[in-house]
């Protein structure tokens, strides 16, 4: 075993350091203080661990300074870096103190190398409240993955630049009609969202210091350099919906089927409000004194409670419903869960199919039809409409001026709608044709 002060030894050759297995630490020469270290294995028939220690004065101290495992590190390698060491001490440089400042960089640097795969998933994580639905929930690591992940996820995000960003937004993709195109320009909205998504998580990691500098994926002053405006590609798909004047044939023959969607399809057109707010509804929210139903914010798309007068026929049909043991909701399903997403459109596509519907239609379209029906057939202003449908009405101040809910003026709007939709088809177009002729 090696001791006292370093001192010169017999150099060594690599055949002879790789001979050596007694345990201690053994002198090699080249450098004074260079020694291989041999410890005892820590398992039976596990390999012999050896590694390089330089012991060194600086100043009026004796410093052990550890240089690497051998042969990882090699003889010549080992005698390199203890030369340079040595140098270092004799300027006075506190040895352990620089090897303490180096590994405490390089842990630094490393929890700063984040891929954009990485970064993605923390930020999900961290705003996995934030989502409107499960649906919406659902969308971003959907878009990302398919999308994103393989052009750009294993890349650090220091290292993303806006080349990069095109390459994800050009990608070949099949278009609506099957046709392959570039992603951009053959499902814009799609790929508008996923722009906005990388744009988010780049974000994400600048605030965290996992990259400097511009975001690649903002629009104004780059990437719109680069793309035509989404406006100009995509067009404008909106919900089909049943004109209002043919409103009451179908109503006629929802009527006809008892089951639970039927009735669930015909409270969301007598309201006008959003599926998802009808299908979430539970009876709680129903006063019956009032005829109200009162949406929690958490059903609503603008995070807002929202009251709605309940016309007679509404209430009607409430109290036609069964009240199953072991759930709260209005229109449970057969498990006692909230219909699916997909329940109102199926009804909707098997009436099609069985002619009761004339045209194609969605359940989300009734908004639009009430909305039209109201604006051409009644005199009430955009302002109680909007009020009527869920809407943010007016701009931060007008909404910090006006606090009621013109309850009042919609209720009489919805008894109104509702009596409108139980008239026949026939007699609402003889209406229409008379007003249009009066004007």
């Amino acid at each position: 075993m090696y001791i006292g002060m370093p001192k010169l030894a017999k150099v060594l050759s690599n055949v002879e350091v790789n001979r050596i297995s007694s345990v201690g630490w053994h002198a090699v020469g080249g450098v004074a203080g260079l020694l291989l270290q041999v410890r005892k294995p820590s398992q039976q028939d596990a390999p012999t661990p050896r590694s390089w220690i330089l012991r060194v004065r600086v100043g009026n101290e004796r410093q052990i300074i550890g240089l690497g495992a051998y042969p990882q590190v090699s003889l010549a390698q080992a005698r390199e870096k203890a030369k340079v060491l040595t140098q270092d001490a004799r300027q006075g440089i506190d040895l352990r103190a620089q090897k303490r400042a180096q590994r405490s960089s390089m842990i630094a640097a490393a929890s700063k190398n984040k891929t954009f795969a990485e970064c993605a998933t923390a930020y999900m994580d961290a705003h996995s409240e934030d989502y409107t639905s499960a649906k919406h929930r659902k969308q971003w690591p959907s878009t990302l993955s398919m999308y994103a992940y393989p052009i750009i996820g294993n890349l650090l995000v220091s290292d993303i630049t806006m080349r990069h960003v095109l390459d994800v937004l050009l990608q070949n993709s099949p278009g609506k009609d099957k046709k392959i195109g570039k992603l951009w320009y053959v499902k814009t909205e799609t790929a508008k969202r996923l722009l906005g998504r990388i744009k988010t998580v780049l974000d994400y990691a600048t605030v965290n210091e996992y990259r400097s500098g511009n975001n690649p994926a903002v629009w104004a002053g780059f990437l719109e350099t680069q793309l035509p405006s989404p406006s100009k590609l995509r067009k404008t798909n909106h919900h089909p919906a049943i004109p209002y004047v043919d409103i009451g044939d179908f109503i006629t023959a929802l009527r006809r089927d008892d089951n639970i969607s039927a009735k669930a399809l015909e409270f969301l057109i007598l309201t006008a409000v959003r599926s998802g707010s009808v299908r979430m509804a539970e009876w709680s929210e129903i006063n019956f004194n009032d005829q109200l139903w009162t949406i929690p914010a958490a059903n609503t798309k603008t995070k807002q409670e929202h009251r709605v007068p309940l016309a007679p026929r509404a209430i009607a049909l409430l109290h036609s419903l069964p009240k199953l043991a072991g759930t709260s909701k209005l229109f449970p399903s057969a498990r006692g869960k909230a219909l699916s997403d997909m329940t109102l459109s199926q009804l909707m596509r098997r009436m099609k199919e069985r002619g009761e519907l004339k045209a194609e239609a969605v359940p989300h379209g009734f908004r639009s039809t009430f909305r039209d029906w109201a604006a051409e057939q009644t005199s009430y202003s955009d302002e109680i409409r909007k009020a009527a449908s869920g809407h943010t009405v007016g701009d931060s101040v007008h909404q910090a001026y006006q606090r009621t809910d013109l309850l009042d003026k919609r209720r009489r709007l919805m008894n109104e709608w509702a009596e409108f939709l139980n008239r026949p088809s026939k007699v609402k177009q003889d209406n229409v044709r008379s007003i249009k002729g009066k004007a």
